[in-house]
C-alpha cells in the first residue's frame, strides 16, 4: 500500500505544477490489463479526447493490451483525437509511474503523433 501512497503523492506534486502551466493535460493510467489515456483542458474541468486499449480500433490486431506495442497505439490515438480538437501543445502527467516502459512508449507516439509536451 506503501508504494500507491507514494506513486498517488508524486502525481499530486507533478498535477499541482502543470495547473501552473495552464495547457492541457494529458493523463495516462496504467493497469495490470490496461492502458488509458484522457487529455483535459487546462482547468481540468473537461475531458477533451480519451484513448484506451479497451477500444476496439486500437485493440484490433495486438497480440495483447499490456505491453508497449498496445501503448504506442493508445499514444498514436490520443495524439489523433487531440488533433482533431485542436490541440497541439499539452503536458505530459505520467500520474507519478516511472518514465519507462508502457508510459514511455506512449509518450514517444503522441509526440511522433504530432503532440508537443
Amino acid at each position: 500500500m506503501e508504494k500507491k501512497i507514494a506513486r498517488l503523492r508524486r502525481a499530486k506534486t507533478t498535477r499541482s505544477h502543470i495547473r501552473v502551466l495552464g495547457v492541457p493535460r494529458l493523463s495516462v493510467l496504467r493497469s495490470g490489463q490496461h492502458i488509458y489515456a484522457q487529455l483535459f483542458t487546462a482547468d481540468g474541468a473537461k475531458v477533451l479526447a480519451a484513448a484506451s486499449t479497451l477500444q476496439a480500433d486500437v485493440k484490433e490486431g495486438l497480440k495483447g493490451t499490456k505491453n508497449m506495442e498496445a501503448a504506442a497505439r493508445v499514444g498514436r490515438a490520443i495524439a489523433e483525437k487531440a488533433k482533431a480538437a485542436g490541440v497541439e501543445k499539452i503536458a505530459f502527467d505520467r500520474s507519478g509511474y516511472r518514465y519507462h516502459g508502457r508510459i514511455k512508449a506512449l509518450a514517444d507516439a503522441a509526440r511522433e503523433g504530432g503532440l508537443q509536451f
